[in-house]
């Protein structure tokens, strides 16, 4: 891989990887640029080793994942909402039901096992299912069976505080 293609695919995938690891740190923006930075080291590293079997975006959020997830258990981080960069952009007066709704959603997904984590921040950030299925080693059928009981388990938990 030349550096010019490596810099056209970090400019592509760069800020979805970002969200989706902005999702797995609760919002730490510190640690999910680490997490961004160590993602695309490994893409270069190991960029050789791609073999074309899956997409290069199911290859690319495969290796975040790794990286985050890998990240958690090895130090065995309990991930908290961080409730400053939610409202960082918001002043007092504009603080709506909306922002409040999205707190309670991540709060919700933290509480989310691994790969129900994974399934949903890859589904909220618009990556095609088929691409996600791909991604996790899942049939499409058993993905959106399983994203649809995510999402009433997330409905249940915002609304309730229950999962």
């Amino acid at each position: 891989m030349t550096e010019k293609d490596f810099n056209q695919l970090y400019h592509t995938y760069a800020p979805k990887v970002h969200r989706l690891c902005l999702g797995y740190s609760s919002g730490d923006v510190a640690l999910a640029n680490e997490w961004l930075q160590e993602t695309f080291i490994k893409v270069w590293n190991h960029s050789n080793s791609f073999r074309g079997e899956a997409s290069m975006d199911t290859w690319i959020y495969r290796i975040a994942t790794n990286v985050c997830l890998g990240d958690i258990r090895k130090s065995k981080k309990q991930m908290k909402v961080n409730d400053e960069l939610l409202t960082e952009s918001i002043t007092e007066e504009a603080v709506t039901e909306e922002a409040e709704t999205i707190e309670k959603m991540y709060a919700c997904i933290d509480q989310l096992s691994e790969q129900n984590k994974t399934l949903i921040l890859l589904e909220l950030e618009n990556v095609p299912q088929e691409t996600i299925a791909s991604s996790v080693g899942l049939a499409h059928g058993t993905l959106r069976t399983r994203l649809s009981r995510i999402r009433k388990s997330l409905l249940n938990c915002i609304k309730h505080g229950i999962r």
